[in-house]
């Protein structure tokens, strides 16, 4: 078992991590900029070390980040999501100095990052993917000659893209024309590569992930399924487990699909394999080679410690479960509560946390690193924390939910909490019938009161009266 893990991370994975490490008796080294030196991750790790007062930097060093890792004796190092976490010269500068990188191999990592690549490997496996280019596009007219055959609308996607960065939906000549340099742009600035290419767009589908573990023995399980269809511009706002809108053989064969995916490009470590869902055919879309942000929700309903199983993974340990020992009870839902401000366009909203209050009771969960009085940076994701709910039903962990986003309280930012109590009452979410365009569907639901509640008027009536008496 490993002895001592550097987190190449920041937030609330880096806490949750920490948290892994402290149950299975394993010391935490923490890195933060001069920006996170207050963060919550910095207090609770074992360890914590200053890697620059540049915000992004320090984050985003791979051979600084190992050297520093062999340098305070960790024998691991985890990278969390985002940031390094899919970077194939992490992984390999961790081999080469004897670290182990909590996650697949550099190999497994650069052909699921290279998106065509991870195309051709799918058909070689017998995974269905969506029409379109088997290779980079060379130039427009060639993304111009590929949609006329396969027949607009299509998308244009950065080869080596992520987070929903670098995609554009094109529905006509004119439009790919105006939006090829575009993508391509943003590939270059985002992920350091020009290429992209083109596959067909499939309309309003329903996006569904499968979450897999793989070891080294050869053996790979999946977890079920996440329903991630409630999203804004390619970006996942509520996640659900198991989906409510899948058949038992739907369930069963994504399933199949994602051991086969996982299976066919030798993987190891957790990961998960993303499809599209329309017409009652499924594509696959991409494979991410990491942690997911919703991990979450999978845990409430199956059991397993993903992040555990990670390191027992890494550290060579066989899988403790087997497909047949993996069952799943009732619905957890999961909303990335951000700094956002849903009436304003979703225009970030960074600052000072004046009162923070995590909900509580039966079934809810929170994944967080804010605390009253901390200052979100405005150099990072503007994600606060991450609520999660359980129920038996779904009826009742829509309920539960409702209330958990009342029982909350964050003050000081406007958050997307409000924004989703609406989504949580609309009848098609509650029938179960949303796919990934309900979000623009119903612009409607940005239009709920933001009057204050009396104690938040309170509260600011208070802090202006101590200030005011220079306390």
């Amino acid at each position: 078992m490993l002895k001592k893990i550097l987190i190449a991370n920041r937030g609330e994975i880096a806490v949750r991590i920490v948290r892994a490490c402290a149950e299975m008796g394993i010391r935490s080294a923490a890195i933060y900029t001069e920006p996170d030196r207050f963060s919550l991750h910095v207090k609770r790790a074992d360890e914590a070390y200053n890697v620059g007062s540049d915000p992004l930097e320090g984050y985003l060093n791979p051979r600084k980040l190992v050297a520093l890792a062999v340098e305070t004796g960790c024998d691991g190092l985890h990278p969390g999501y985002g940031f390094l976490s899919e970077n194939a010269e992490l992984a390999e500068i961790c081999a080469e100095r004897g670290v182990t990188f909590i996650g697949p191999s550099a190999e497994v990592i650069r052909r699921m990052g290279d998106k065509t690549e991870a195309r051709r490997a799918m058909v070689a496996a017998g995974v269905p993917v969506t029409p379109g280019t088997e290779d980079n596009l060379a130039n427009v007219d060639e993304a111009v000659a590929v949609a006329a055959d396969i027949g607009y609308p299509v998308m244009l996607k950065a080869t080596s893209g992520g987070g929903g960065r670098g995609i554009r939906r094109c529905d006509s000549e004119d439009e790919l024309r105006r939006q090829y340099d575009r993508v391509v742009s943003e590939a270059t600035k985002a992920f350091g590569r020009a290429d992209v290419f083109l596959e067909k767009c499939i309309v309003k589908p329903r996006h569904i992930e499968a979450q897999i573990l793989a070891d080294s023995h050869g053996n790979v399980i999946h977890l079920f399924e996440r329903d991630c269809s409630i999203q804004r511009r390619n970006q996942k706002l509520i996640e659900i487990a198991p989906s409510p809108q899948l058949t038992p053989e739907q369930r069963s064969y994504i399933g199949d699909l994602a051991v086969r995916a996982a299976t066919a490009v030798g993987y190891e470590n957790a990961g998960t394999v993303e499809f599209l869902l329309a017409d009652n055919q499924i594509y696959f879309m991409e494979m991410n080679t990491r942690v997911q942000v919703e991990h979450t929700i999978t845990e409430q309903i199956t059991g397993v410690d993903i992040v555990r199983e990670q390191i027992r993974i890494a550290s060579g340990l066989p899988l403790g479960y087997r497909q047949e020992d993996i069952s799943y009870r009732g619905y957890a839902l999961q909303f990335r509560v951000n700094a956002e401000d849903p009436k304003n366009d979703f225009l970030p909203s960074f600052g000072k946390i004046s009162r923070y209050y995590a909900p509580g009771g039966p079934g809810v969960r929170t994944d967080t690193a804010i605390y009253t009085g901390y200052s979100i940076p405005p150099y990072f994701d503007s994600m606060c924390l991450k609520l999660v709910v359980w129920g038996l039903t779904w009826e009742e962990t829509l309920n539960r939910g409702a209330r958990a986003l009342n029982d909350m309280r964050v003050q000081g930012v406007r958050t997307t909490a409000p924004y989703y109590q609406q989504i949580l009452k609309h009848p098609d979410f509650r029938a179960g019938n949303f796919d990934t365009s309900f979000v623009e569907s119903h612009p409607e639901l940005t239009n709920y009161s933001d009057k204050s509640r009396p104690e938040e008027l309170a509260l600011a009536v208070a802090a202006a009266i101590a200030a005011h008496a220079g306390l």
